[in-house]
């Protein structure tokens, strides 16, 4: 029986908290950046079969913005943040404070934005985690890709070796005033850096 076969639900339920943590102090930074309202939630943090990524996404053949983090230190592990387009477009807008339907595209400014949110995103929940667990984390520059949804996830997973067939999930939404936005966070811990993580939650497994 592999690790993933012996979650239940208060270990998704921890690491549910854990997102919460890591949203609240993100939804912070963003509106000190921004200077205006932004909120953030947690409504579910799960395991998922990669064949069931394109139904939380997008098809296979849609493009998606995915930002990717190699993350070193006591659990190494790698974090992949999505979004459709639409989901993209509709955030780039919120950040620039544009109409909603304003970008359209892809350009250089929008692909800069979506890293530093995801930065930003990223940074507050290994601060959650690594103050939760007491471990120590170090992410990478991250790699941004605008890619179908099937190209970037054989990027990712397969020819980065993780050959598991399931990951966790992190589901995330924005709000203002303008729009709700939803995006994914998947959690790839390597070897047994799942184990580290639970076991550092005081949820002790094998």
């Amino acid at each position: 029986m592999s690790t993933w076969d012996k979650l239940e639900a208060i270990h998704l339920d921890a690491l549910q908290e854990v997102g919460n943590i890591g949203a609240g102090n993100a939804a912070t930074a963003l509106a000190a950046l921004l200077n205006k309202r932004i909120q953030m939630k947690i409504p579910r943090a799960g395991v998922v079969s990669l064949k069931e990524i394109p139904a939380l996404v997008g098809n296979e053949e849609e493009p998606v913005a995915c930002v990717e983090f190699s993350v070193s230190g006591s659990a190494p592990s790698k974090i992949l943040f999505m979004l459709n387009e639409k989901a993209a477009f509709a955030l780039i807008d919120i950040l620039l404070g544009q109409e909603q339907g304003t970008t359209t595209s892809l350009d250089e400014m929008g692909c800069s934005i979506l890293q530093e949110v995801s930065n930003i995103l990223t940074g507050n929940f290994l601060n959650a985690f690594a103050e939760l667990c007491n471990l120590h984390f170090v992410s990478s520059v991250p790699a941004f890709a605008f890619d179908m949804l099937v190209a970037v996830l054989t990027s990712a997973l397969l020819e980065g070796g993780y050959f598991s067939d399931r990951i966790m999930v992190i589901e995330t939404e924005f709000y203002t005033d303008a729009a709700a936005i939803s995006g994914h966070f998947f959690l790839i811990p390597y070897n047994d850096s799942l184990v580290k993580i639970l076991n550092a939650l005081g949820l002790k497994i094998e």
